[in-house]
């Protein structure tokens, strides 16, 4: 081992706890498994319950970019730490709010404050990490997002069902419960963040060679200029419509397949408790199986977008999906429809998954953690949007709310796949660069 590195922390430890965090704080994910009986307990809509869901994502994607702002200031393991602590008090204060049955309550708790601790803690390991594995990023980014993937997974099928059978199905208690449970996982893997030394090179890796004065021009090259250029916008947007196609299954593929389900049952048998429960169970499974896809696509998107490039890798992500939005206006079996769905929640991972490389490769290592934190404002926006039309169709047009859904996915893919033909794998450069006196 080279001497200069004998006194540093092991940097695959750093990613397991990295993917850690990401597993708790992905828990946010399994949501339409509480969407129904919070809406049956309060008597709520749709929308109204949906929105709880939202306002999380969209803090989300606001905090992180503020993380990533701040990050260097404050460092990943006060950042990865606070963002725990958030998280969990937000379930606190939802338990609290479905204990008075305040709408209002549960979106401050549940929205706002978890939310913020889920941006913070989410673009810290993301950032973090990706300076360790210079050598991996694709791969290493991919297996970090990767666990926030997999939370729902966690939450949908041990957590939530667990704590549901323990307290005979009160709300309050099981919000209670996963807030303890997400402050002994978040506040240890958030302790063990932290920033590799200065101008760290991994054994065996040799970086590539930049010439001086390439690396001039590009350390010339402020956030401002990149948040605010053409081809930030358009990978905003790419990433914008992608997350909107997915998170809209995330939020309601429980009852939209319930939906689908009862059709083919007795309708006098839809308020019997055993069919009630069986249509639950499939719903659960469904977030379940969904989850590991979309954990799975971060990985595995990622280590494809190493291989074949950032932009063909979000070309093939949202043509294919195209696709099958447009078969899915055609399905009318269940199963069929979750693996549809499961395909769909596979590329809403994968923009995940290749979204922190494809940041590196086009404005560089220095910026990373402040333009990544910007571009993740798209997820808080795609996270009101995305749920909000599902839900506003639902409440307003029933029968056909499944159809307009995916007819709406199907329109924006397409449209974020003929921007795909536009960008490009290139480094950002300034087309008038400013010279320096």
């Amino acid at each position: 081992m080279r001497p200069e590195l004998q006194n540093v922390p092991n940097r695959w430890l750093i990613a397991i706890m990295g993917t850690l965090l990401q597993l708790a704080l992905g828990t946010v994910y399994a949501w339409s498994f509480f969407q129904q009986p919070i809406m049956a307990a309060n008597n709520w809509t749709n929308s109204e319950a949906a929105w709880a869901f939202s306002l999380a994502i969209f803090f989300l994607g606001l905090a992180a970019a503020w993380g990533g702002v701040n990050l260097p200031q404050f460092g990943p393991r006060k950042l990865a730490m606070s963002g725990g602590t958030l998280f969990s008090l937000g379930y606190f204060i939802a338990a609290y709010a479905l204990s008075i049955k305040s709408l209002m309550l549960l979106y401050v708790g549940y929205g706002v404050i978890g939310g913020i601790g889920l941006g913070l803690g989410y673009v810290t390991p993301v950032a973090t990490v990706a300076k360790w594995f210079p050598d991996k990023k694709g791969f290493i980014t991919g297996m970090v997002v990767m666990g926030f993937g997999f939370g729902a997974l966690m939450m949908a099928k041990f957590l939530a069902p667990t704590f549901m059978v323990i307290t005979s199905g009160n709300l309050v208690l099981v919000f209670s419960y996963v807030g303890v449970v997400m402050i002994i996982i978040t506040l240890p893997a958030g302790y063990c963040l932290v920033n590799p030394p200065p101008n760290f090179v991994p054994n065996g890796y040799n970086p590539p060679t930049v010439l001086a004065g390439a690396q001039a021009s590009q350390d010339m090259i402020t956030a401002k200029q990149c948040i605010f250029s053409s081809k930030f916008l358009m990978i905003w947007t790419v990433f914008f419509f992608n997350i909107i196609a997915g998170i809209m299954f995330i939020g309601f593929q429980s009852p939209l397949l319930q939906d689908l389900m009862k059709k083919t049952i007795d309708p006098t048998t839809l308020t019997n408790p055993q069919v009630v429960a069986e249509l639950a169970a499939a719903g659960a499974t469904l977030i379940a199986i969904s989850s590991i896809f979309n954990g799975v696509g971060r990985f595995f998107w990622g280590w494809l977008s190493d291989k074949i490039g950032r932009v063909q890798t979000f070309r093939l992500i949202l043509g294919t999906q195209f696709v099958v939005f447009l078969a899915l206006l055609f399905v009318s079996k269940p199963m069929i429809f979750s693996m549809f769905v499961c395909y769909i929640l596979l590329c809403y991972g994968g923009g995940f998954g290749s979204m922190p490389s494809f940041i590196l490769d086009v404005f560089g290592q220095k910026l990373m953690p402040i333009v990544y934190g910007a571009i993740l404002t798209a997820w808080g926006c795609g996270g009101i949007v995305g749920p909000q039309i599902v839900a506003f169709l639902k409440d307003n047009f029933a029968s056909e709310a499944a159809r307009y859904t995916f007819m709406s996915a199907a329109a924006l893919l397409f449209l974020g796949l003929l921007i795909t033909f536009v960008l490009n794998n290139k480094k950002f450069t300034l087309l008038y660069p400013v010279s320096q006196k």
